[in-house]
């Protein structure tokens, strides 16, 4: 990973205590070790996301957090697509680190909070909502082995605030201390 990509900025943070599309952009939000964002449909300790939930309601709850950066929405742009935060599911918004470059087990700081990238999100037919096209375009436009290009998952190791204007950097990638 390039060392430009290791450090980062909060540009939003946002949540919602329903399922579905989009996240509401807020002031800040809290997140608890082992649950996830406070008053977010997603968070708690065992699985929430409806799909995995029906299969098994009793494993632990690895997709707390869903985190994108900006390189997505410009991306999306460039395909005429124009999203404000929040409108991909996203709970944090960052500038200036690659999340898609990140590998699973990465820990990455944003605010107070610790964060464990657990898995690279796959986009689901919720994104057709907000712009017609976004799921395929969010399925093909990102480089490297997975094109996948919506965001990655994480869990909270460490709770605290997060507010826009926050730093972020990755304190560790594929084993490596930074």
């Amino acid at each position: 990973m390039n060392a430009d990509h290791k450090r980062g900025t909060i540009v939003a943070v946002c949540k919602n205590d329903k399922p579905g599309l989009p996240k509401i952009e807020v002031e800040s939000i809290q997140l608890f070790k082992n649950h996830g964002v406070v008053g977010d449909y997603h968070s708690g300790e065992l699985v929430r996301h409806r799909y995995l939930a029906k299969k098994d309601p009793t494993k632990p709850n690895l997709r707390q957090v869903l985190l994108i950066d900006t390189n997505i929405l410009a991306m999306l742009s460039q395909l005429n697509i124009h999203l404000r935060p929040g409108m991909m599911g996203e709970n944090i918004l960052l500038e200036g680190i690659d999340l898609m470059s990140l590998s699973l087990g990465s820990q990455i700081v944003v605010g107070e909070a610790l964060l464990e990238i657990t898995e690279i999100r796959n986009p689901c037919n919720q994104l057709e909502a907000i712009h017609p096209g976004l799921e395929a375009a969010a399925k093909t436009t990102g480089s490297g082995p997975d094109p996948r290009n919506a965001g990655m998952l994480a869990r909270v190791l460490r709770g605290g605030w997060v507010r826009p204007g926050d730093e972020a950097y990755v304190r560790k990638s594929a084993g490596l201390e930074f």
